[in-house]
């Protein structure tokens, strides 16, 4: 990030601190107006300037969340149900809800705590420990190695998940319209080289306006989708209202994919000139889930009940091929997830960068993030050329990393910052944690569990 970035100004340098827009090393000195005051507010330590609007960080936020999930939805349901679905969809996103705003508001007051302008993901981890009971201080390091290391995990995959759907939609699209029989490895490897250009923007600021045009592709296929799904008969009476036990872990693991984009909030919320908007009533985030868990819900009930055990890893794949309007739709998703893709490898980017620079000269930073970022956008495509089936992978993804990263951590980041005397009455948010925890836990180990299996047996 040294390139791009601008630093944090020490008190060695100047006498007062600034907070730009993506240094989240919280290296920044309390400046002679915060050493003074009783209340340290971050939100007047922030960049004013280059900071982002509410605007921006909403657009970033759903973005985030209206990806290739959303339209998994169908296939979650056909996993677990019309009822179970429909009430396990609004309930997961309650709870997805509440873990980031647990996540953020912990953050915000370890940052009026420790008197720094902000914290990224990993760094909360790090300092509600540190900050935390004495026997669990000595795990602050572990804490934010864990978090940095999953959040890299989690969204290096799911960029190898947007490649595959990609290049399948591009696929679909073009064998049938034109005829020509290309394996879909070969439209992974075309979709490589526009990420290699997008996958080189290294400023949050800058991926806005990428965000924003996807947002809108994204509603127009929207409004097509359903168009097609209102189109078609519906049938009812052949859709179990719950599905079989062993089908629900895929169920979870799929929502939990498709609603979680934690990695996202903490860069969006520590780049903001107003983060006391971030959260309350309506707020960004509370707009943003609002929004997110009505179309999923919509959209993975429409859509199981109009294609049934037929429904693909993607609804835009089910679409009549041939016909304009489809080809549309499909083209247009595909577009929108790859202006995306920027955002999405923006996160585990930073992580790096931030924990491998100083083992480069600095006249040498520019070469070496255009080589690492090239070298693991190539990696990806790999790893997506290898597994080119949708389904599987975005379930497993989902279960291992977006379960730990989503819903255990913020619960114990919570409860280790609120501990002993601060968990409420009868320590009730001790009990809440400790149920989303294992609900976390449960996930993970059914949900991975199940997807494996089902990738056994497609490549068996």
């Amino acid at each position: 990030m040294a390139d791009t970035n601008t630093s944090i100004t020490t008190s060695k340098e100047k006498s007062s601190s600034v907070f730009t827009l993506n240094d989240f090393n919280s290296r920044t000195n309390l400046t002679e107006k915060a050493q003074l005051s009783d209340e340290y507010n971050p939100a007047d330590y922030r960049d004013q300037v280059k900071g982002q609007t509410t605007g921006g960080a909403l657009a970033h936020l759903l973005k985030s969340s209206l990806g290739t999930g959303i339209l998994a939805m169908p296939m979650a349901f056909y996993n677990g149900g019309l009822v179970f679905g429909m009430v396990a969809t609004l309930i997961v996103g309650f709870l997805c809800t509440h873990c980031v705003q647990i996540l953020v508001k912990t953050s915000q007051e370890i940052c009026k705590e420790i008197r720094v302008p902000a914290l990224n993901f990993a760094e909360t981890a790090e300092k509600v420990f540190e900050n935390g009971p004495k026997r669990l201080r000595s795990w602050s390091g572990f804490a934010k190695k864990f978090v940095d290391g999953g959040l890299m995990g989690t969204y290096f995959a799911a960029a190898c998940v947007y490649m595959v759907f990609i290049a399948t939609s591009f696929h679909d699209v073009i064998e049938y319209d034109t005829g020509i029989k290309w394996d879909v490895r070969v439209y992974i490897a075309i979709v490589v080289l526009p990420c290699l250009l997008i996958g080189q923007i290294r400023n949050l600021k800058w991926l806005v306006p990428f965000s924003a045009m996807a947002n809108i592709f994204i509603v127009v296929t929207f409004a097509i989708v359903l168009y097609y799904l209102f189109s078609g008969e519906m049938v009812f009476s052949d859709k179990p209202l719950i599905a079989k036990a062993t089908q629900l872990p895929l169920y979870f693991a799929t929502v939990i994919f498709a609603m979680e984009g934690i990695g996202v909030v903490m860069p969006v919320e520590n780049t903001m000139k107003k983060p006391q908007q971030f959260l309350g009533c309506p707020g960004v985030l509370n707009s943003a889930m609002i929004i997110v868990v009505s179309l999923y819900a919509v959209i993975g009930f429409l859509g199981y009940v109009r294609y049934g055990s037929d429904v693909l890893g993607s609804i835009t794949l089910n679409l009549q091929k041939g016909e304009p309007l489809a080809d549309v739709a499909k083209l247009l998703m595909a577009v929108a997830i790859l202006f995306t893709y920027g955002l999405q490898f923006y996160i585990p980017m930073d992580i790096l960068w931030r924990n491998i620079s100083d083992k480069f000269k600095e006249e040498n930073h520019n070469r070496t993030q255009i080589l690492l970022r090239t070298g693991i956008i190539l990696i990806s495509g790999g790893i997506a050329a290898a597994i080119p089936n949708l389904e599987p992978f975005i379930s497993l993804v989902g279960a291992i990393f977006f379960s730990l990263l989503g819903i255990f951590v913020p619960s114990v980041c919570e409860t280790v910052y609120l501990w002993p005397d601060r968990l409420g009455c009868c320590k009730w948010k001790l009990y809440k944690n400790i149920f989303l925890a294992t609900f976390a836990i449960c996930a993970l180990v059914a949900g991975s569990v199940a997807s494996i299996e089902e990738i056994v047996k497609i490549y068996k």
